[in-house]
């Protein structure tokens, strides 16, 4: 069975999904995959407690808090090379931004392979369902490219700035435009 809910966020509305013990899914409305890997029939569950938790999580996080993403219990759906992605954006801190490269780099690393697609890790990050709190959003591409947010570029740029991020060293790229 998986529950929904909405929450009203300074970047729209917010789609919940959870497992009814964890959460599986972070929808910015609108986004991309917007809720991916969850069964098409959900019930609305406005009191489950994890969606409470997961709501004050979301509240900090916007009032410029840094709420650490292991307080939610997460459970994200998606095969065991997304989850281990996933992981590592998990990783990233609260202000500060990686490249695609460099996740490629270290997933490699864990995996014991002399290298890892970037292209593939994109692949990735841009399906993560548990948005905000999986924090996809401090992924940019290695030449300072704004790119890859499946919530869109002006959200993401929004979350980075609301963590303190210096956007204006970033660009976007123009359509057609390589990597």
């Amino acid at each position: 069975m998986c529950y929904v809910t909405e929450y009203a966020s300074p970047v729209g509305k917010l789609t919940l999904g959870s497992d009814g013990k964890n959460l599986v899914g972070i929808w910015i409305e609108g986004q991309k995959y917007f809720g991916a890997g969850i069964p098409e029939a959900v019930t609305r569950d406005d009191n489950l407690p994890i969606f409470a938790q997961a709501k004050d999580w979301l509240e900090r996080y916007f009032a410029g808090k840094k709420p650490p993403v292991t307080e939610i219990p997460l459970a994200p759906v998606g095969g065991a090379f997304r989850q281990e992605v996933w992981k590592l954006l998990c990783e990233i801190p609260y202000g500060e931004v990686t490249t695609y490269g460099s996740l490629a780099k270290k997933l490699a690393a864990k995996l014991g392979r002399e290298s890892m697609s970037g292209q593939a890790v994109g692949g990735a990050v841009g399906h993560n369902p548990i948005s905000i709190l999986i924090p996809c959003h401090r992924v940019v591409g290695t030449n300072g490219s704004l790119t890859g947010y499946a919530g869109g570029l002006e959200k993401k740029i929004k979350l980075l700035a609301l963590e303190g991020v210096d956007t204006g060293r970033f660009f976007v790229p123009k359509k057609g435009t390589a990597l």
